[in-house]
C-alpha cells in the first residue's frame, strides 16, 4: 500500500509541475482516473467545482474534478459578470454575504487574479429629491466600511449636471443627481477556467467531456463514481474516499442518480442579458438602475456593454435556457426608460441567459431566494454544495472541502487559498509595465499584448511561444479582429477546447460580441483548432455545422414569445458532445 501511494504520488508530482489542459494531458488524465485512489472526486466544472478542485489540491489532497460538458459550459460562462459584493443584499439585510462578497472582491482585485478582476465604475441616478440621496449614500457608506473602498475608490457624489457629464446618454429628466461607486468585473468563463488550470497545476485531474453515469458503492457509503469519456464512449470506475456534487442546477439530477436523499432543493432562476456596441450608449462609466423586481445592470464590456438581467423561474432544459423576445424587450423597454437615444432590437449583437441556482425557500419569487450558500454531507461519501453566487466560490469551495474531509482517512489541512494567486497573476504587474517591449520584440501594436495580458496574465509567453516560427497565427482572426490566431490554438493546446464551440463561446466570447456570433470565423476557427485536435476533413465540417445550428437555433429561441416555444427551438439543435446521456452533469 505504501508503495502504491508513493508511485501515486510521484505521478501527482509530475502532473503538478504544468497547468495545461491539452490533448496529452487528457490522455493521461484518463489513465489517472482508472488507476488512482483519490481522496475526493468533484463533480462539476463550473467555478465552485473548480475552485473545490483548487482549494482541496493546495491542501494536499489527491483530487480529480470531472465536467460532462465544457468548463464553464453552464452558469458560470452566463453571469453578469460582476465580482462585486451585491449592493441591493444590503436592502435585503443580508450584512454577512456583503461582508462576505466584499472580501473575496478585494482578494481577487490584490492578489488571486489582478490579471483578470478589474475595477469598474457604476453611476447610481438619483430621481427623488431629500430622502434618496442620504438614503443611498448610508448604503454606500456601509458598503465602503464592510470592504469596499479598501480595494476600489470610495463613493463620490454627482450633481445632475455631473452625472451627465459622466453618462452623456441619460435623458435630462430620467436624474436629479447621481452617485458613483466602483465594483469589479472579470471574464467569468475565463476566470473559472484558470481557476481549474490553477488546480491542475497544483497536482489536480481536470478533465472535461467526462460524464458520471453512475456511483460507486461499498456497504452504506458512496466510494467513488463510473465516468464515460463523451468523446470515445470510454469508461471507467473512479475510486475515491469521498464525492462532492457541485453541479450547480443539476444538484437535485445527481441527488437521484446517487440514490441520495438530497438535504435541501435548488431552484432555478433564469437571467437574460444582452450585448450592444460601445457607441450605442455614450457613457465613461456604468449604471446600476433600479425596477420593479430587482436592479438592471449597464455594465462595461471592451467595445460593448453589457444590460441584464432578468429574474424569473425556469423549469425546462437546463443546458440550454432560452431567452424569450419578451426577455430582451422587458431589458430593452427598461434602459429605455433613461436613454435619451433608445436601444433597438437592431442594436443588440449578442445575448446569452443563464440560470441562477438558488437554494428553494418558501417565497415563489425568486429574486427573493437565498444567495446564501449550503452544504450537506448527504450519505456516508457523498457531500452536495449549491446556492450562492460566484464572488463567493472560494468560500463555497472551503466549506464543502470542511465537509468531506470527515471521509478523508488522513488529517486535512486548513483551507489556504486566500494565498494562493491564479496562474498567470504572478509577474502580471511588471510585464504591464513591458507591454511596450513586448510588443516590439513580437512584432505586435501594444494594445495587442495588453489585451493578451488581461486574458492570460504572466501565461502571456506560453501563449505567443505557440507561434514560433508561424507569424501567420500573430494575425486577427478574419470576422472576429479582437481576437488573434494563436488564441484558438492556445485554447486547444493549453486550455482544454474539445469543440469550435468551446473556443468561440467560452475561451473567447466571440459568440455574444459579434453580429454574426462566430458564425462568419466559424471555419477558420475549426481549422486553426482541427490541427491541434487531429480532427478529419469530416470532423471539422460537423463542428462548424453544429456550431452554425447553435447559433440558427438561438437565433430562433430568442424570436418566441415564451420559455416553452423558445426552449422547443433550442433544444433542437444537435449537441456537440453528441453522446452526453441524461442525467448531464
Amino acid at each position: 500500500m505504501t508503495a502504491q501511494r508513493g508511485r501515486e504520488a510521484r505521478t501527482s508530482a509530475r502532473a503538478a509541475a504544468s497547468a495545461q489542459l491539452g490533448p496529452e494531458t487528457r490522455a493521461e488524465s484518463w489513465q489517472r482516473l482508472g488507476k488512482e485512489t483519490f481522496d475526493l472526486v468533484v463533480i462539476g466544472g463550473g467555478i465552485v467545482g473548480a475552485g473545490t478542485a483548487l482549494d482541496a489540491a493546495t491542501r494536499g489532497l489527491r483530487v480529480a474534478l470531472i465536467e460532462a460538458r465544457d468548463l464553464a459550459s453552464g452558469t458560470s460562462s452566463r453571469s453578469s459578470k460582476l465580482f462585486h459584493g451585491g449592493l441591493r443584499y444590503l436592502e435585503q439585510l443580508e450584512f454577512g454575504l456583503v461582508r462576505e462578497a466584499l472580501r473575496e472582491r478585494e482578494l481577487m482585485l490584490n492578489r488571486i487574479a489582478p490579471h483578470l478582476v478589474k475595477p469598474v465604475s457604476f453611476l447610481y441616478p438619483l430621481t427623488h429629491r431629500g430622502w434618496e440621496r442620504p438614503y443611498t449614500a448610508a448604503g454606500l457608506l456601509l458598503y465602503d466600511t464592510m470592504g469596499g473602498a479598501r480595494s476600489v475608490p470610495g463613493q463620490k457624489h454627482l450633481s445632475r449636471a455631473g452625472a451627465l457629464r459622466m453618462v452623456p446618454a441619460l435623458k435630462r429628466d430620467a436624474l436629479i443627481g447621481g452617485i458613483r461607486y466602483y465594483d469589479a468585473q472579470a471574464d467569468d468563463a475565463r476566470h473559472t477556467m484558470t481557476v481549474a488550470r490553477t488546480a491542475a497545476h497544483y497536482g489536480a485531474v481536470v478533465r472535461n467531456s467526462t460524464q458520471v453515469v453512475d456511483f460507486l458503492r461499498e456497504a452504506d457509503r458512496v466510494s467513488g463514481v463510473r465516468v464515460r469519456d463523451v468523446e470515445s464512449g470510454q469508461e471507467t470506475d473512479v475510486q475515491a474516499h469521498a464525492v462532492i456534487n457541485a453541479t450547480g442546477v443539476w444538484t437535485d439530477e445527481l441527488q437521484r442518480l446517487s440514490g441520495s436523499r438530497g438535504r435541501f432543493r435548488v431552484r432555478s432562476s433564469k437571467g437574460v442579458h444582452i450585448v450592444v456596441p460601445r457607441d450605442r450608449i455614450v457613457a465613461e462609466s456604468g449604471m446600476i438602475l433600479r425596477t420593479e423586481k430587482s436592479v438592471l445592470f449597464v455594465i462595461p464590456w471592451r467595445n460593448h456593454w453589457i444590460v441584464g438581467t432578468t429574474d424569473t423561474d425556469w423549469n425546462l432544459d437546463l443546458a440550454h435556457p432560452s431567452a424569450t423576445r419578451s426577455d430582451i424587450d422587458y431589458l430593452l423597454e427598461h434602459v429605455n426608460k433613461v436613454l435619451a437615444t433608445p436601444l433597438t432590437h437592431d442594436d443588440i449583437e449578442g445575448v446569452y441567459a443563464g440560470l441562477r441556482p438558488l437554494l428553494a425557500g418558501e417565497s415563489e419569487e425568486t429574486s427573493k431566494l437565498s444567495r446564501e450558500h449550503a452544504v450537506a454531507r448527504v450519505a456516508p461519501g457523498l457531500v452536495a454544495i449549491a446556492g450562492g453566487k460566484y464572488t463567493t466560490y472560494r468560500v463555497m469551495a472551503a466549506d464543502a472541502v470542511d465537509a468531506a474531509a470527515v471521509d478523508v482517512p488522513e488529517r486535512v489541512q486548513e483551507s489556504i487559498t486566500d494565498k494562493v494567486p491564479l496562474v498567470g497573476a504572478d509577474g502580471y504587474h511588471a510585464l504591464v509595465n513591458q507591454a511596450d517591449h513586448l510588443a516590439s520584440d513580437h512584432g505586435l501594436h501594444p494594445y495587442r499584448v495588453r489585451h493578451l495580458l488581461d486574458r492570460y496574465g504572466s501565461l502571456i509567453g506560453d501563449v505567443l511561444a505557440v507561434a514560433d516560427g508561424r507569424p501567420d497565427l500573430l494575425k486577427p482572426i478574419e470576422a472576429a479582429p479582437d481576437y488573434l490566431r494563436v488564441e484558438a490554438v492556445y485554447a486547444a493546446t493549453d486550455e482544454g477546447a474539445l469543440h469550435l464551440e468551446d473556443v468561440l463561446a467560452r475561451r473567447t466570447r466571440i459568440s455574444i460580441e459579434y453580429p454574426h456570433r462566430g458564425v462568419d470565423c466559424a471555419e477558420q476557427v475549426a481549422d486553426l483548432v482541427g490541427d491541434v485536435l487531429g480532427w478529419t476533413p469530416e470532423q471539422r465540417q460537423r463542428e462548424v455545422e453544429v456550431y452554425r445550428a447553435r447559433v440558427e437555433a438561438e437565433r430562433d429561441s430568442q424570436a418566441q414569445p415564451d420559455d416553452e416555444a423558445a426552449d422547443a427551438r433550442r433544444v433542437a439543435a444537435p449537441e456537440a458532445r453528441d453522446r452526453l446521456t441524461e442525467p448531464v452533469s
